[in-house]
């Protein structure tokens, strides 16, 4: 059987476009308050890293310790970048879109939109997954005391 293809196109609102121009002068501001503290956290990985580095070196641990937590700050700000990246390429396209009435602009606009949140799911899944285990382990050595 042959699939056939409907032209059902769809339409915006005044409304609607007025509700996306909105959403994506906000997701810009959060957006570019992301990449700050991200800029920042970057930072404090660094200086972090040094200054418990510093800190440690009498024990046995040296500047170990300062390079595990600089790598644990920089993985975050790695995993923290993806999200924003995508909130931030949303609310360019969306904005582009708008003004110049281009659905391929807008399409490409949802799917980062779509890629923000499937990011933010995936990570919301591995944290309970997490928790899960770290609720696991602590009720096996609380029943072991």
């Amino acid at each position: 059987m042959i699939d056939q293809i409907e032209s059902n196109d769809l339409s915006l609102t005044t409304a609607a476009k007025a509700f996306l121009k909105e959403s994506a002068g906000w997701t810009k501001f959060i957006s570019i308050v992301g990449f700050v503290f991200l800029g920042l956290l970057v930072l404090i990985a660094l200086f972090a890293g040094a200054f418990l580095g510093d800190m440690m070196g009498n024990s046995g641990m040296g500047s170990f310790g300062g390079a595990f937590v600089t790598v644990i700050y920089l993985l975050i700000a790695v995993l923290y970048f993806f999200p924003i990246y995508y909130l931030f390429q949303f609310s360019s396209k969306m904005k582009a879109a708008l003004q110049t009435q281009n659905s391929e602009l807008l399409e490409q606009a949802f799917s980062n939109l779509k890629s923000h949140y499937k990011f933010m799911g995936i990570l919301l899944i591995i944290a309970l997954a997490l928790y899960a285990i770290a609720f696991i382990f602590g009720g096996l050595a609380a029943m072991m005391m």
